[in-house]
């Protein structure tokens, strides 16, 4: 059994809600989602700000899920190079991964193995470890809710994840070993 380092799973940053929610309202009204068109009846006005402000505190909720995503996947790519580091330094881990792999196809092997071993660690089921990752190989530095339209974090959000995963996982043509979980150990510690 070797010992890897723990993956350490940094939280979402905090975001005020109102200055979030004042944003996604922005989003609304800059696409025209809903239309601005003066309206008579009060009751017809009301239900048309109902209904912006369900668009925008989806939105909100939308972006906060995508923040969670990447910062998991800024954690998961982060414990990739300390792992990295672990099998160059130690000797008796250097055989574990064919020469011919090493060291961009063993980087899927981790995710791999961090699928098989932390699923029973990880509390949290939203968490796709591909396409949290990918995220954050999409986006070096999480980009603020200004930046998105509606229609990316409603319809494209899972698709690029997986796309720019899978791209990253088969930078290096196979054959891709994967480590085998009963003989490592680590711990996931949510910071």
């Amino acid at each position: 059994m070797h010992e890897l380092p723990p993956l350490l799973v940094r939280s979402t940053p905090v975001q005020r809600l109102d200055q979030m929610m004042h944003m996604a309202s922005d989003i609304l009204l800059s696409e025209d989602l809903i239309a601005s068109m003066p309206v008579l009846d009060p009751k017809l006005e009301l239900e048309f700000e109902r209904r912006r402000m369900d668009m925008a505190l989806n939105l909100v909720d939308q972006y906060q899920s995508f923040m969670h995503a990447w910062a998991w996947g800024d954690s998961i790519l982060e414990w990739i190079r300390q792992c990295e580091t672990t099998f160059e330094m130690r000797a008796e881990l250097r055989p574990l991964l064919k020469a011919d792999v090493w060291p961009h196809a063993g980087r899927k092997s981790f995710v791999v193995l961090l699928e098989d071993k932390a699923r029973s660690q990880v509390n949290d089921e939203r968490i796709n470890f591909e396409s949290s990752l990918g995220l954050r190989l999409t986006f070096r530095q999480p980009p603020p809710l200004g930046c998105f339209s509606d229609q990316f974090l409603f319809y494209l959000n899972g698709s690029l994840a997986q796309s720019a995963f899978q791209t990253w996982s088969a930078m290096n043509p196979g054959p891709v070993s994967d480590l085998p979980p009963e003989r490592f150990r680590f711990d996931v510690v949510t910071m």
